[in-house]
């Protein structure tokens, strides 16, 4: 464990944020800005390193130096080893640094390990994008239970939609410190979308970086890592891929996740197949550039059925359940399940239907307006060192 040593400030809220993944990177980073840039908060950055080479790259793009790295990720990593390492290591940091509030994010195993480390040294947990819920504990897996075990741990919570905050509600949350937020994860975006339009130079290089592609055919992206479509699931996402590759009309580009589970049925099958493109996990910015090309998105992740209707790109969801209703009632993301069939039919709708194409492509995100961060920030600063003391006495 490493640590850029800063010595406290009298007086300051000490907020502690602690991050492992590369979606917690990308989804507080401006919540680790406007902490830094707060007068009244003493901010430090906690990183697990649960993911390692794709969490920097976030950190890198943001300019986000952690104070503490507890590196934690090793080869044939379990959920065990996750968890105890960061358990471990996150009480190490609380003991040295004595934060007033831990700051953790989304459902992540890093995020689960930090909350209950903070619970235990009856340090105040902050939960930013809680109340999210599908209410099955194996989908997703683990991260249903985690962010449930959260928001039972958490003293702020911070959800991301008025759906969220029903969802605590409903579960007798309701006498803790619950704003609604939207989701930081739109401040993410339109931070690099408009890096994105206005450096020429960083476009036209991307632009070469993916010379490769057919404009004359229509992209799409893909995305996959979920543990519950390992095996048959991604058996199924794979040939569906390969059967819309065959079309002869579209280019996909799939940045495969490092994972073993997902690199070996990928590879196997889709492997050498024209008009498909592997690439190595790419940063955020990339992602960003290849999301705003993309004509359709499959995916199974959360935070692109966040980011793409900013974006009026229609969203296929490779889960037979989601935790954002909101994006399902918006008409532009739809669930297919791991399954070829259906991922195959509801590509082809898109592809070979115009006017359906036109009546979701549309931009409109119930996810937020880009000013998240702000809020998170100012409900933690407003509330008194009386309102921490009495929160943390509660436990």
């Amino acid at each position: 464990m490493s640590r850029v040593v800063d010595t406290a400030k009298e007086g300051k809220r000490r907020i502690l944020t602690v991050i492992g993944t590369r979606p917690e990177a990308i989804k507080m980073a401006p919540v680790i800005k406007a902490l830094k840039a707060c007068a009244e908060v003493e901010s430090t950055l906690c990183i697990t390193g649960q993911h390692r080479a794709m969490l920097d790259q976030v950190l890198d793009l943001f300019e986000i130096k952690p104070d503490f790295d507890l590196a934690i990720m090793k080869s044939g990593q379990t959920l065990v080893d996750i968890t105890t390492g960061a358990l471990t290591g996150v009480s190490r940091v609380i003991e040295q640094w004595q934060p007033d509030v831990v700051l953790v994010h989304g459902d992540t195993t890093t995020a689960m390990a930090a909350a209950m480390a903070a619970f235990y040294a009856h340090v105040v947990v902050g939960h930013v994008e809680a109340g999210l819920r599908t209410n099955d504990l194996e989908r997703p897996w683990p991260e249903e239970m985690n962010r449930r075990t959260i928001d039972g741990m958490a003293q702020y919570l911070f959800a991301p939609t008025e759906g969220a905050k029903a969802n605590l509600a409903a579960e007798n949350l309701s006498g803790r410190a619950i704003s609604v937020t939207g989701n930081t994860v739109v401040d993410a975006l339109k931070i690099t979308e408009a890096r994105l339009k206005t450096d020429a130079a960083r476009r036209d290089t991307l632009d070469r970086q993916f010379s490769f592609l057919d404009r004359s055919k229509r992209l799409i992206l893909v995305t996959g890592h979920r543990r519950e479509s390992f095996g048959a699931g991604f058996e199924a996402i794979c040939q569906a891929l390969a059967k819309l590759a065959s079309r002869g009309d579209v280019e996909i580009v799939y940045p495969v996740h490092l994972n073993p589970n997902v690199q070996e049925p990928v590879r196997r099958i889709l492997g050498g197949k024209a008009s498909v493109h592997l690439i190595e996990p790419c940063d955020y910015l990339t992602f960003v550039y290849l999301m705003m090309r993309a004509y359709l998105i499959l995916t199974d992740s959360g935070g692109v059925q966040e980011e793409a209707p900013s974006l009026a790109k229609p969203v296929l969801v490779m889960r037979d359940v989601t935790e954002r209703p909101e994006a399902l009632a918006t008409g532009i993301v739809r669930l297919v399940g791991a399954d070829d069939m259906r991922i195959v039919a509801g590509a082809t709708a898109l592809l070979d239907d115009a006017a359906l194409y036109a009546s979701v492509a549309r931009a409109a995100n119930p996810f937020g307006d880009g000013h998240a961060a702000e809020r998170i920030v100012a409900a933690l600063v407003q509330s008194s060192c009386a309102d921490i003391s009495r929160l943390s006495r509660a436990r």
